[in-house]
């Protein structure tokens, strides 16, 4: 018992040492049944943990966020799944119809040429009396075929606006509910498709309607220089 008590006495006072007069406190280490505690370490060994922790904490957000960056890039994939491309085809393709279904003096030059070579000019205006009825007819026939073609055309047109309704409205409410960049943009392009759309039926109504007012001025042109003829022939006749 007193071997313990001087152990413990001793153990105390070297807890203070005398350092220039004055007492320095020194931290012991506590033992309790052989095992010996320092408060120093297990300080250290907690923070270390802590830092280890959120590292680890760090670790799995950066994983967290390279995830939801692959399924953002999966979903940019993804495409459209609604295509108006049919349905523009088949209108472009009526309006190609339409203007191919051109009677007299087609949209093609060299039917252009031979037609006006057999109606319009040269010896169309100084034949025999029989030719230039036979050709003022003609000349007549193609005035009224072409306004006949434009009235065509403006009709398929106007047709078409009802199909081209239906894909605007398809088209923008597949790019309201797009996933990922792809389908916006998918959505963009058949957007401006049928805008293209639009635009070649609104040339194909010009082109039409300009056919037939030039193939009208022709005529009166043609009946102009034909009526001089007739005139010269009535005048030499006299």
């Amino acid at each position: 018992m007193k071997k313990n008590i001087v152990r413990a006495v001793a153990a105390a006072a070297l807890v203070l040492l005398p350092v220039s007069g004055a007492m320095l406190a020194v931290p012991a280490s506590a033992q309790l049944g052989g095992i010996v505690h320092d408060p120093r370490n297990y300080s250290q060994n907690i923070l270390t943990a802590a830092r280890t922790l959120e590292q680890i904490n760090n670790q799995i957000k950066q994983l967290q966020n390279q995830a939801t960056s692959l399924m953002n890039e999966a979903k940019n994939l993804n495409s459209l799944p609604t295509s108006t491309l049919g349905t523009l085809e088949a209108q472009v393709d009526q309006t190609r119809q339409l203007l191919a279904q051109a009677e007299g003096i087609a949209f093609n030059v060299s039917d252009i040429q031979k037609g006006f070579e057999a109606r319009y000019k040269g010896g169309a205006l100084t034949g025999s009396a029989a030719e230039m009825v036979a050709n003022a007819e003609a000349r007549w026939k193609d005035s009224v075929g072409a306004f006949e073609d434009a009235m065509k055309v403006q009709a398929g047109i106007v047709t078409n606006m009802g199909g081209t309704r239906t894909s605007i409205s398809t088209i923008v409410g597949a790019s309201q509910s797009a996933t990922g960049a792809l389908q916006a943009a998918q959505a963009g392009n058949q957007l401006l498709a049928i805008q293209s759309q639009q635009i070649a039926d609104l040339a194909a109504v010009m082109s039409a309607q300009g056919r037939a007012e030039m193939l009208d001025a022709a005529r009166a042109a043609a009946a102009e220089a034909e009526g001089r003829e007739r005139f010269r022939r009535f005048r030499k006749g006299n």
